[in-house]
C-alpha cells in the first residue's frame, strides 16, 4: 500500500481543480506533424528552471527527472540519494514508485484481454475459489476491470481499518500500517473480502481502492500461474529491456536504492512486500523512460485498452486501466497517474498524440509533495510548448 494513497483515501474528483491544472498548459512552438518542435538545449533549460523550484521547498530531497520527446530523452538529477550523504541521485538510482504500479497492473490485465485469458467484463468471482454472493449489488457483480479504475466499491485497504485513517498522525501510521500488514497473509485477505459488503453497484462511483487492485494482481497471478513479480518480468520489463524494475532488489540494488524520507526529513520506512500489484514496484528514470516510450505507441493492442475510458468523460476526467486521462485545450489526451509511498513521491505524465512524456521521481513524502510533482511537470510542459 502507498501513503500518499492513505493521505487520499477520501479522494473526490473535482473536475474544475484539473481543469485548472490543464489550462495551465498553453501551446507556444511550432508543430511537425502534429508534434511540438523543440530544441535540446530548450528541454534542459526549462526542466533545470522548474526542477531549481521544485528543490527550493525546504522538504524536497533528491529528484530525478526523465523527459522523451519525439524519439529523444532526456534525464537531469538533483539533490541527494539521502538526506546529509551529499550523493546526488543518477539516471541508475532506484525509488520506489508507488501507485505507479498500479498502471503497470492494469497494463496486465489489457495484456491478458488482448492474449483472450480473460475478458475486461468478467465477474471477478469466475476467478475466485469458493463462494462470494457478497460481491454484487442488486444483482450486479464487480468486473475485472473495476478492480483497477476504482469503481469496484471494495475498501480503500483489506484489512479495513477506516479509523486509522480519520485525523491520523503520519509518522505513526506508517509503523501500525507495517505492524498489520507484516503478518497479514492472502488467506486473511480471502477471509476478509468474504465480509465485504457493497453499499453502490459496482462501476458507477470512483472510490479509491488498493484492495481491488491487490485483488486483481491474485486474479492475475491465477491466470498465468506465476508470482505478480514473475508476470510483469515476462509480460512487461523482459520485452522492454527495464532490468531496474521489480518489486523484489538485489543486494547491490539496495545500494542504490534512494533513501526515502518523511516531510520532517526523517528516514521513512521501506514499502511492505504486501503492496505487490497495488504499490510495490520499485524502478529508476531510466527504466521508467523506457515505460513512457511503450506507452506512447497505441498500436500495441494492450496499451491501447489500457488507455481507454472505463468510467468517466474525458472532457472532464476519466479513469482508463487505472490510467488518469483528460483532454486539454488543445484537443490531446493528458493521460497521468501519481504514486506515493511512506517516503518517495512519483509522477508520469504521457501525451500519445505528441510522442512526449515525463516521469519524475522523488525520495521525499508528504501532503503536496504530488501537488508539487505534478505542478512541475505541467511548468515543463509550457515550456516546451504542449498544450
Amino acid at each position: 500500500m502507498t501513503l500518499f494513497d492513505y493521505r487520499s483515501n477520501q479522494l473526490k474528483i473535482r473536475p474544475a481543480l484539473i481543469l485548472l491544472s490543464v489550462l495551465a498548459i498553453t501551446p507556444h512552438a511550432q508543430t511537425q506533424n502534429g508534434a511540438p518542435v523543440v530544441k535540446t538545449g530548450r528541454v534542459d533549460e526549462v526542466v533545470k528552471k522548474a526542477a531549481q523550484k521544485f528543490m527550493s521547498d525546504s522538504h524536497s530531497v533528491g529528484l530525478s527527472v526523465g523527459v522523451y520527446q519525439d524519439g529523444r530523452t532526456y534525464t537531469h538529477n538533483f539533490g541527494e540519494v539521502a538526506k546529509g550523504k551529499k550523493e546526488s541521485p543518477t539516471r541508475h538510482t532506484i525509488y520506489e514508485v508507488g501507485s505507479i504500479t498500479k498502471t503497470f497492473t492494469g497494463l496486465l490485465l489489457a495484456r491478458a484481454a488482448a492474449e483472450r485469458k480473460v475478458s475486461l467484463d468478467d465477474d471477478v468471482r469466475k476467478y475466485l475459489d469458493g463462494s462470494y454472493p457478497n460481491l454484487e449489488f442488486e444483482g450486479r457483480p464487480i468486473k475485472l476491470f473495476h478492480l483497477i479504475n476504482h469503481t469496484s466499491g471494495l475498501p480503500f485497504t483489506l484489512p479495513n481499518h477506516p479509523e486509522l485513517f480519520k485525523n491520523p498522525d503520519y509518522y505513526e501510521l506508517p509503523k501500525i500500517l507495517t505492524r498489520i500488514e507484516s503478518s497479514y497473509t492472502r488467506a486473511n485477505f480471502y477471509d476478509d473480502l468474504h465480509k465485504v459488503k457493497l453499499d453502490k453497484v459496482p462501476g458507477t462511483e470512483f472510490r479509491y481502492s488498493n484492495s481491488g487492485a491487490q485483488l486483481l494482481g491474485f486474479i492475475l497471478e491465477k491466470v498465468y500461474r506465476m508470482p505478480y513479480e514473475k508476470i510483469v518480468l515476462k509480460k512487461i520489463a523482459g520485452p522492454l529491456k527495464m532490468t531496474e524494475t521489480k518489486l523484489t532488489l538485489t543486494g547491490p540494488e539496495k545500494k542504490r536504492l534512494a533513501q526515502g524520507h518523511y516531510e520532517n526529513g526523517s528516514v521513512a520506512l521501506r514499502v511492505t512486500p504486501q503492496s505487490q500489484a497495488a504499490g510495490g514496484l520499485h524502478s529508476t528514470v531510466s527504466d521508467m523512460l523506457k515505460y513512457v516510450r511503450f506507452h506512447l505507441d497505441e498500436s500495441d493492442e494492450a496499451v491501447k485498452l489500457s488507455h481507454q475510458t472505463t468510467w468517466g468523460d474525458i472532457k472532464y476526467y476519466a479513469s482508463g486501466l487505472n490510467w488518469q486521462m483528460i483532454q486539454t485545450p488543445g484537443g490531446h489526451r493528458k493521460i497521468w497517474q501519481s504514486g506515493g509511498t511512506f517516503g518517495f513521491s512519483s509522477h508520469c505524465v504521457i501525451f500519445p498524440e505528441l510522442r512526449m512524456g515525463i516521469v519524475l521521481l522523488s525520495n521525499e513524502s508528504d501532503v503536496n509533495s504530488q501537488g508539487r510533482l505534478n505542478e512541475m511537470a505541467n511548468e515543463i510542459l509550457a515550456g516546451v510548448g504542449v498544450n
